[in-house]
């Protein structure tokens, strides 16, 4: 469907989905230009996916294959879980920007470059023998070739800037492009733009004038010979905003410490990607909320375990090499069996691995990473806006059971975003726990006969006082034991607490066919691509159906019964299939694992062939 529009009669074609890739340096500002286009979408009503690709170099060098920054939109009329499998629109500031993510952009897909970059030592400096503008190797590609620096320095011209200060606005020239190509108001960037450098006036005058120029430029050039619309989504009534899983794990926070009716506090030191949690929660002083940045990791959680013995909600957070730092604190609040959250937001390893980049290959760790039998409760988000529901959830968990609970995100999530309906909070259940303040008949190991929870009685309750610390504790009066008796007794008794929390959550939910050919299992962030190959395999008739475990420690009570429902059971993970080994020995039952760990969320297209794959296998069990 065409329409013509207002200028130049361009027409405008109708689309259900676009994605875009804004590539360029790490100094480029193309996670500024992304968020920018992102906030624009979610004005106009489309509903968003987004997948910030940071580089993992702090200071690599400019125009180098390490130093470049991506940022991928996808934006539609309709419902999408994923920020799709590859760009329909690639914007290549520079070469290194071009090499390497070339290789995503399908046959036919258009691509944007700054021609001005494309100078001899920037090629050579990455590679590349011949100009690929020049040598023939992007004629697969719709190729619009546009000198953005120097017609950015030209629109800023008479400003009191040095060439730098004007160069790193060539960005916004690049946004208002793409703004004009896809009938995008600037407005709101304008305002972003006006609030942002409001005290800077030159440089706020110097981003307007790159965006409007930008703009203009699309409006003017005969490059372009199409406008392209992407209609608003048809969401469920309510009031949204976009949201990223940092965003909104901050904000389940400190909506389940207002509804505990406790302070919250938070321990934690400095680390890609989880840092973002810290800085949310810092603007949060007037809600009661306390943070702390630790000198290191192990006082971050020890900080934070003090918190929650003082009678305060404590939390501390990290990611996966953090974790491993944490561990013996962790196994210190399981003995003290306090109410303790620990955030991990998975990120590629071993050791310091890829910092920026996504895996979710810490479930093992959290769950067995301890010494000795020390269980915890594990819950993990699938969405960034699931991630307020599973953080408000692990409070709520960790209250009621008195125990730890490890909050399980990852760096796809923690840097996504999506529309995200704003909840009401008085909808929202009490999860307050009412501290033991009478005397009479008090023992700190005494519990509760349904959850096995303890008492939490906070320092200076007179007639209250009991031991803390690391050693077994003695049932019920709390007291330092070596009985071996009591020992296995209280072993089975912290394992049996952690197994109950099952009572008390919801059963794991079914997408698609209640028993059939086959179900893929998910956890975490890879719930956007499995539940699009599945929407697909089911559009061909395929017995096919999704669920995704959000509590994994412990499982949902029906999830044996749910993994027995089918023919196969293929399991997809960024790792190298953790939970496949749990799923396996719990249930016995033969699922087939499918990992791909690069540092990428999965694809739909490979989930889907490996599904297909699966279901023609003629010696799969019928």
């Amino acid at each position: 469907m065409t329409t013509p529009t207002k200028e130049r009669d361009v027409p405008t074609q109708e689309l259900e989905r676009v994605t875009i890739r804004f590539a360029g340096d790490s100094g480029d500002g193309m996670q500024v230009t992304g968020t920018q286009f992102t906030r624009t979408a979610a004005v106009f009503g489309n509903d968003i996916s987004t997948l910030p690709d940071f580089p993992a170099e702090i200071r690599a060098p400019a125009g180098s294959l390490p130093g470049v920054s991506g940022f991928q939109i996808s934006f539609s009329s309709s419902d999408i879980h994923t920020p799709g499998d590859e760009p329909d629109v690639l914007v290549a500031m520079n070469p290194a920007a071009l090499k390497a993510n070339i290789g995503d952009l399908p046959p036919g897909g258009a691509l944007i470059v700054n021609t001005d970059a494309f100078t001899g030592p920037n090629l050579q400096k990455v590679g590349y023998g011949t100009n690929p503008l020049t040598d023939g190797s992007l004629k697969p590609f719709t190729v619009f070739e546009i000198p953005i620096s120097a017609l950015n320095t030209r629109a800023l011209t008479g400003l009191d800037m040095t060439n730098k200060q004007i160069d790193l606005t060539k960005n916004f020239f690049a946004l208002g492009i793409m703004f004009w190509l896809y009938e995008r108001s600037m407005e709101p960037t304008l305002q972003w733009i006006d609030q942002k450098f409001g005290k800077r006036p030159v440089i706020a005058e110097a981003n307007a004038r790159a965006l409007k120029a930008g703009y203009a430029f699309g409006e003017t050039t005969e490059i372009f010979h199409t406008h392209y619309r992407v209609a608003p989504a048809h969401l469920p009534p309510g009031r949204y905003r976009n949201i990223t899983g940092n965003e909104a794990t901050a904000l389940g926070f400190v909506v389940a410490s207002r509804k505990a009716s406790r302070p919250l506090f938070y321990g934690s030191y400095p680390i890609t990607p989880a840092s973002d949690i810290l800085h949310q929660l810092s603007g949060y002083k007037d809600f009661g909320v306390t943070t702390f940045q630790a000198e290191d990791e192990i006082a971050a959680i020890g900080s934070a375990i003090g918190a929650s013995y003082g009678g305060a909600l404590g939390m501390t957070g990290t990611s996966g090499p953090g974790i491993a730092l944490k561990s013996e604190a962790m196994n210190l609040a399981v003995m003290v069996e306090l109410p303790l959250i620990v955030i991990d937001v998975q990120r590629a390893g071993p050791s310091t691995g890829m910092p920026t980049k996504n895996e979710q290959s810490d479930l093992l760790q959290v769950m067995f990473g301890r010494n000795g039998d020390s269980p915890i409760a594990v819950v993990a988000p699938a969405t960034p806006g699931d991630c307020f529901d599973m953080a408000f959830e692990a409070v709520r968990i960790a209250l009621r059971s008195m125990t730890p609970v490890v909050y399980l995100s990852d760096a796809f999530l923690a840097t996504g975003s999506e529309p995200w309906a704003i909840p009401s909070v008085d909808d929202l259940p009490d999860i307050s726990v009412p501290n033991r303040t009478d005397r009479a008949g008090f023992q700190p190991y005494s519990r509760d006969p349904v959850t096995l929870a303890r008492p939490w009685a906070v320092p200076g309750t007179p007639g209250l006082e009991h031991r803390i610390g690391g050693l077994e504790k003695a049932d019920v009066t709390g007291n330092v034991s070596y009985d071996p008796d009591n020992h296995h007794r209280m072993q089975l008794l912290r394992v049996e607490k952690i197994a109950r929390i099952a009572n008390d959550i919801a059963e794991l939910e079914v997408y698609g066919p209640d028993r059939g050919d086959l179900l893929i299992l998910g956890w975490g962030s890879t719930y956007g691509a499995i539940r699009s190959a599945v929407e697909r395999l089911q559009a061909q008739g395929r017995s096919v159906a999704h669920a995704h475990l959000r509590h994994l420690n412990p499982f949902p009570r029906n999830t044996g019964d749910v993994v027995r429902s089918y023919r196969r059971v293929l399991i997809p993970e960024v790792n190298l299939g953790q939970l496949l080994l749990l799923i396996r020995a719990r249930y016995l039952i033969d699922a087939v694992g499918y990992d791909r760990v690069r540092g990428k969320p999965f694809r739909i297209a490979e989930i889907e062939e490996e599904a297909i794959r699966l279901l023609d296998d003629p010696e799969a069990p019928r």
